[in-house]
């Protein structure tokens, strides 16, 4: 893993060379993500991001769409803010229900869901900011099921959430869903590496 807070074309691998061990950089994000991966409630789910996650993100659709350079300035826009900056944790929290009727009911009672979520941590509460690029809930308030967020904390809150064990709760306060989840050690340990 690395501490780097911004892709760079530099960093795109071509096309073939990245089919090429594919497999096995996939394999690799998969342990990476193991850690970095929180559920909240019977429905969301967080998904931590950093360079790594990111960097496979950006290869993963580079892969697919098989744009090429022409495409590569697009997809770093796109994902480079949600690497984290040094002082902050970023998440994709995903709304996951498999029935479909059930997930618009759900869904159309969970606008503003986004602006709920915060993390405690030493007793202190980091409120969650939702990524700007656009709106995620319709203005007849229906939340998108993928949400981005950033979590921006103080030097006081990143030297408690670097202490191992420290207990860091994650939570989302939305009227409609309400629930919390305590972070494993390994999960801790893993996100502090974010911080510089």
């Amino acid at each position: 893993m690395t501490s780097r807070h911004e892709l760079t074309p530099a960093d795109i691998l071509p096309w073939a060379e990245y089919a090429k061990d594919r497999a096995e950089h996939r394999k690799r994000l998969t342990a990476i993500k193991r850690n970095r991966r929180v559920e909240v409630g019977p429905y969301v789910t967080f998904y931590f991001e950093n360079f790594d996650t990111m960097w496979i993100q950006v290869q993963e659709m580079l892969h697919i769409e098989k744009g090429g350079e022409a495409q590569i300035a697009d997809e770093l826009a796109a994902y480079n803010p949600l690497v984290p900056k040094g002082k902050e944790l970023v998440a994709t929290f995903m709304i996951e229900i498999d029935d479909a009727l059930r997930r618009a009911r759900v869904l159309s009672q969970l606008g503003g869901v986004e602006e709920t979520a915060s993390i405690e941590v030493g007793g202190e509460r980091v409120v969650g900011k939702a990524e700007q690029d656009q709106d995620r809930t319709t203005a007849e308030g229906k939340a998108s099921s993928v949400q981005f967020v950033h979590f921006p904390f103080t030097e006081a809150q990143i030297a408690a959430f670097r202490e191992p064990n420290t207990r860091v709760i994650l939570g989302l306060s939305h009227p409609n869903y309400s629930h919390m989840a305590v972070l494993s050690e390994t999960t801790r340990a893993a996100l502090a590496e974010d911080f510089n």
